[in-house]
């Protein structure tokens, strides 16, 4: 089947945008409109099948932390192929020239995604690189096991007018962390600050001070449920949470063990080290489930190696099979210096040999060597060089990022 694949000119993105809402069957509450239309046409790269708009993909151009060093990423979104158009190739080949798109270019090395179905992308080389969490606790479990230090700071909301507040507060957390993305303003406003949609919702915005300065803040939004036996009734939905030190972590919790009338608070964006499993009394009660986070993909080898920083020094020869990005294909030798870090290509016989999706595992600190080669992702010819993969590739946090795109 003869298709085009080209960017969307702007006369075209009200089709866009008709293929991601219908191939993804998502309302607007999933993908909030908002999103879509931030999309600039030449951020698209879709598929035409005799002149109809057949399958709609886009990358939003990210920083993102890794390790604690900003790196741009291609933030792949509103991907879907309509019905009648499925089992054609569209994606595949989507995917294949925007990575080659994105090798040239030489820009981000390194693409990001969520997927509705993980299955559909680790089939061109993306791999699961952060697991989500999510809590559900009733307020009255939000008890410490052991006594924490007394607190002295202060609780305050903050106005509209005070979002510099926030933007900085979240900067300052975000820069050693590995996986959160720079927000720009637009991106608060329809996420994170975005007014509820439904009528009797509110929006807090609460700062925490120590000694006059913000430390940590929460917000979160408050919905009514339907009242039992003439009881007043609700459910606390944390949409952002941040703080700088642990006082204002624990203060945070301590406020929210306050919230008496809340049936349970929702936190569905918890990152994998988030501390609370480890102090709470009960922590079985915050009824934690877990779920597959971003999906990575290197498409650049050389540039998203040298990209992050690495905690220790080393010298890594592995091999790398990639189907799809043939540039990636060979032996390569990666030395580590702090910042100054230096990749080649060589002939030297490799300790490790992996799919470029494993590779993509290490990178994010989501597996280690030695946990990769006990899987049986990876093929190990010296098992002494995992202990300094598993050196390097460390990560000061565990990879996660909190906002959805």
């Amino acid at each position: 089947m003869k298709f085009e694949i080209r960017p969307a000119v702007k006369e075209e993105m009200e089709a866009f945008k008709h293929v991601a809402f219908t191939a993804l069957v998502m309302s607007p509450e999933v993908m909030p409109p908002e999103i879509v239309h931030g999309i600039k046409p030449d951020w698209t790269l879709c598929a035409f099948e005799k002149g109809k708009l057949a399958t709609s993909y886009a990358a939003w151009p990210l920083m993102m932390q890794i390790n604690g060093a900003p790196v741009p990423v291609a933030g792949i979104t509103c991907v879907g192929t309509l019905p009648v158009y499925r089992g054609h190739g569209h994606l595949g080949q989507v995917i294949s020239q925007h990575f080659k798109i994105l090798h040239e270019k030489g820009e981000q090395p390194i693409a990001a995604l969520y997927a509705s179905r993980a299955s559909i992308y680790q089939r061109f080389g993306f791999a699961v690189v952060s697991t989500r969490y999510t809590y559900h606790v009733d307020p009255g479990y939000l008890q410490f096991a052991l006594p924490r230090p007394i607190l002295d700071g202060r609780f305050r909301e903050l106005n509209d007018d005070e979002f510099p507040i926030l933007s900085e507060l979240y900067g300052e957390f975000r820069a050693e962390r590995h996986g959160y993305i720079k927000r720009g303003k637009g991106s608060w406003l329809v996420a994170i600050l975005k007014p509820p949609a439904t009528p009797g919702q509110f929006i807090n915005k609460i700062l925490y001070e120590e000694n006059g300065k913000p430390t940590g803040y929460i917000i979160y939004t408050s919905e009514p449920l339907e009242s039992a036996a003439g009881m007043p009734r609700h459910r606390i939905h944390i949409r952002d949470l941040v703080w700088l030190t642990s006082s204002a972590y624990d203060a945070i919790w301590d406020y929210l063990s306050k919230m008496k009338l809340a049936d349970h608070i929702c936190w569905d964006r918890v990152p994998p080290d988030d501390p609370l499993p480890h102090l709470l009394l009960e922590p079985r009660m915050l009824n934690l489930t877990a779920m597959d986070g971003l999906l990575g993909r290197i498409v650049d080898i050389e540039r998203a190696l040298t990209k992050r920083t690495y905690n220790s020094e080393g010298t890594l020869t592995f091999e790398i099979q990639d189907d799809l990005c043939p540039w990636n294909n060979g032996r390569w030798q990666l030395e580590t210096a702090g910042n100054q870090n230096r990749i080649r290509e060589t002939t030297d016989n490799p300790d490790v040999t992996m799919p470029i999706s494993t590779l993509a595992m290490l990178l994010f600190g989501q597996i280690s060597a030695t946990e990769a080669a006990r899987m049986g992702r990876l093929d190990v010819r010296d098992t002494g060089a995992l202990c300094a993969w598993d050196h390097v590739m460390h990560t000061k946090y565990r990879p996660f990022c909190a906002d959805l795109f």
